[in-house]
């Protein structure tokens, strides 16, 4: 199995989407991530299953459905990826990034990441929504890598602003908590004590798993990006407890009213925006 992207596969998802909804036209794309699943409850509209698209999968971590549902929020249609693939599920690049492919090729300019992370900073304790200023990537790697595919934009993208001022103001305005970097390391295993304390000096406020390569891809592409955390924890070493998935889950489902909130008005307030 190649790490590598395989633009033969993507091209093949997009085919595939396409036959399945031939008349869909999203303008802007949400990706859920850990603990956001009842986030969207509630929304109506037509679903797929990851597994009808190729390259895609089941995704192998609780929490994530891997269904992707076509829906309308007052009258701007929005593609929703229920769930994500990890690099640290080891099936490479692919899966990983074709949900920001996908969203490119059916039109959408516009793409919400969303995770569960860790806090770092003193003042973002478990329950609190981090609109996401800026990105540290350690995960060993970059779903760039590799020989170059005009599709994905330039060979050499700039990432002064990964994620758009705008789309944070607006992330803010509608209930999120504050801003922050977040910081992408490969996990599955969760930080150490002294690896929390490096990424703190680096500048790091939040730690997680995901979301770094989705918004490369979406930057270079030319997307507008915004990112969302629910920091479920304190980080390792912070937390006087020992850190699990189960916790993770815990924490974003008694936070769900306000996530569900920050999502609901955020997208009202681009569907608002389009109709101008």
């Amino acid at each position: 199995m190649s790490t590598l992207l395989n633009p033969t596969t993507l091209a093949s998802a997009a085919t595939a989407l396409k036959s399945i909804w031939p008349e869909a036209k999203p303008k802007a794309g949400l990706v859920l991530g850990s603990g956001w699943a009842e986030a969207v409850s509630g929304f109506q509209g037509q679903e797929c299953s990851y597994e009808q698209i190729p390259g895609f999968g089941k995704p192998g971590v609780m929490g994530h459905a891997g269904k992707l549902l076509a829906t309308e929020i007052d009258g701007m249609e929005v593609f929703i990826f229920q769930g994500r693939r990890h690099w640290y599920e080891g099936e490479g690049w692919t899966p990983v990034i074709l949900p920001i492919y996908l969203l490119n090729a059916m039109g959408a300019d516009t793409v919400l990441l969303t995770n569960a992370s860790g806090g770092i900073r003193d003042d973002l304790g478990p329950g609190s929504l981090m609109a996401i200023s800026d990105h540290i990537n350690m995960l060993g790697s970059n779903p760039l890598i590799g020989p170059h595919h005009p599709t994905l934009g330039t060979r050499f993208p700039d990432q002064s602003e990964v994620y758009r001022k705008p789309l944070r103001e607006k992330l803010l305005n509608a209930g999120a908590d504050a801003e922050g970097v977040y910081i992408a390391t490969s996990g599955p295993t969760f930080e150490t004590p002294a690896e929390i304390n490096q990424y703190k000096a680096m500048g790091a406020d939040a730690v997680g798993m995901s979301t770094v390569p989705e918004a490369i891809v979406a930057n270079a592409m030319g997307m507008q990006v915004a990112g969302l955390s629910c920091v479920c924890n304190w980080a390792a070493g912070i937390s006087k407890v020992p850190l699990t998935h189960e916790d993770v889950n815990e924490t974003a489902a008694a936070t769900m009213p306000r996530m569900k909130s920050v999502l609901t008005n955020f997208l009202k307030t681009l569907a608002g925006e389009g109709r101008q």
